[in-house]
């Protein structure tokens, strides 16, 4: 008789759907990804289709299941992790009222303004309201207009009735566990960044309808809140037949991306850090404490792990470069099929990049292609290849971008260092970039720190999201996590190479001090 359960554990990112299968101790079986499109439709805005995040997810989840990797019976547990920091509108009756507002979008930066009026600023903040905001919260409304909350302002100032009609706004995490067990519920994890709740107590998370009313916003309209190992319900009926599952397969409340992946990386103790590299990044760790950074957009937040902070910043594009790189210089989308042209792009770059020497002959890159978040919330900044010659070739510019994202990751972790008072060493690098050997050791070489390359990193979300469904059924304890942690390689930094990029790197601050001016005249209108 098999003992082992499984968790169907379900990664909903930017870029598609991940579904996988993963034991209660971590071991991931069987992993399937479905794209899901992104639409930019005017200046600031970013949105996808919720129908399309079901239907992706449907097929990640049928393939995988058809497999047969485990015994349907043997599957006792779904959890969901998703992207963060997006808006979904519903009605009663849970359905969408129009595509979900995510983390990129923009155009509640007006309001942000609009609300932080006042003759104290500092960073675009006025900073008796934030401070009084970081108090209880840990945070601030972020003037980019890029949190959850900017996209409620949004709505209720440009289209009421949409506003008007919704029964719940609920993040991209809530709501597929609403599409799952038909539950409006929001996890004292995923509701952070809308701040409105009081973190004080970690133990004993509210929302604070003080702050809500000074927003001008319906308290009714914010889902009651559970923690993430809370058992939501069962799967609906009419899911689990489409899904292929069992009708008494239990839904986990789960957490967000990053506060999942930090349980997936293994760095689950207090300041044990990872690094995730993906579409976008972040740096991160647990700590006891609740401390917020205001001026580098970075604090102790709710964990994935009751009871504990997670000290939480986001690099807005990472891994997302050198898909620009792919998509919109080398292989623009009016030629051939890219899977025709070029089977694996990335192994390509990654060959062209061990070739060139550390440092991409002084050229540097700035990875700001959306803004950014950390170490600077500034949502104007734009990237670029800085430095070009008549001596510059194709593969300088593609090592640049390696190395532009891991100056950005430095530029967050120095300040995350100093947050915490000690350094973190080692860390763990999970993500799809993470896959990249090459990267790995431009990672060491530029933080000067070792870096542990997480086993099969790319699946770092879902093991989390299995890990937080195992808690929450049971079989384990967040404590037990590390040693189900597997590593391909170990990186040193080479000490040559690690002189070359601190030079670079001090080049890389100024490129920001010396033309942020000039960004926000661009692109002030964006």
């Amino acid at each position: 008789m098999n003992e082992e359960k499984y968790i169907l554990a379900h990664d909903h990112g930017t870029s598609g759907s991940k579904a996988a299968i993963v034991s209660t101790h971590g071991e991931v079986l069987g992993f399937e990804f479905e794209e899901v499109p992104l639409f930019l439709p005017s200046a600031g805005a970013a949105e996808q289709n919720p129908d399309d995040w079901w239907n992706a997810m449907k097929k990640s989840i049928t393939r995988v299941l058809d497999k047969n990797l485990v015994p349907i019976d043997d599957i006792v547990g779904f959890c969901n992790t998703s992207q963060w920091s997006g808006t979904v509108p519903v009605d009663k009756d849970g359905n969408h009222l129009m595509n979900a507002i995510i983390w990129m979008d923009t155009r509640g930066a007006p309001y942000v303004e609009k609300f932080y009026k006042g003759i104290l600023k500092v960073g675009g903040l006025n900073i008796i309201k934030a401070l009084k905001w970081v108090k209880i919260t840990g945070g601030a409304l972020s003037t980019t207009g890029k949190d959850s909350i900017a996209h409620i302002l949004f709505l209720k100032n440009e289209h009421p009735d949409i506003y008007n009609k919704t029964f719940k706004f609920l993040e991209p995490q809530d709501y597929i566990n609403l599409k799952l067990t038909g539950k409006f519920a929001a996890s004292t994890c995923s509701i952070q960044v809308h701040w409105i709740t009081d973190i004080r107590d970690i133990n004993n998370v509210v929302y604070h309808d003080g702050l809500i009313k000074k927003l001008k916003l319906n308290r009714d309209q914010y889902p009651d809140l559970k923690l993430t190992t809370d058992i939501l319900g069962t799967i609906n009926k009419e899911v689990a037949d489409e899904f292929g599952l069992n009708e008494d397969v239990k839904v986990i409340m789960g957490a967000p991306d990053i506060s999942s992946a930090a349980v997936g990386s293994g760095a689950v103790r207090d300041y044990e850090g990872h690094i995730y590299l993906g579409t976008s990044s972040w740096c991160v760790c647990h700590v006891p404490f609740k401390k917020t950074d205001l001026f580098h957009n970075m604090a102790s937040l709710v964990s994935a792990i009751p009871g504990r902070y997670l000290f939480t910043n986001e690099q807005e594009i990472a891994g997302g470069c050198l898909s620009f790189m792919r998509d919109n210089i080398l292989y623009h989308q009016d030629e051939l099929l890219l899977e025709e042209k070029v089977p694996d792009v990335y192994k390509i770059f990654d060959r062209i990049v061990e070739k060139v020497e550390p440092g991409s002959n002084k050229l540097i890159f700035t990875p700001w292609l959306y803004g950014e978040r950390s170490p600077i919330d500034d949502h104007t900044i734009r990237g670029g290849l800085h430095n070009l010659s008549l001596e510059t070739h194709r593969e300088h510019m593609i090592r640049a971008i390696f190395e532009g994202v891991a100056y950005n990751s430095r530029w967050i972790s120095q300040y995350v260092e100093k947050n915490i008072k000690r350094p973190l060493n080692p860390i763990n690098l999970i993500g799809g970039g993470a896959n990249s050997n090459i990267w790995c050791q431009i990672y060491a070489d530029v933080l000067n720190r070792t870096i542990r390359q997480v086993e099969n990193p790319i699946e770092a979300n879902a093991r989390g999201a299995a890990f937080i469904g195992s808690v929450g059924l049971g079989y384990i304890t967040f404590d037990e996590i590390p040693k189900y942690i597997k590593y391909s390689n170990i990186y040193e930094p080479n000490p040559a190479n690690t002189k070359i990029y601190d030079d670079l790197f001090q080049e890389f601050i100024t490129i920001y001090n010396n033309n942020k001016k000039m960004y926000k005249r661009l692109n002030k209108f964006h």
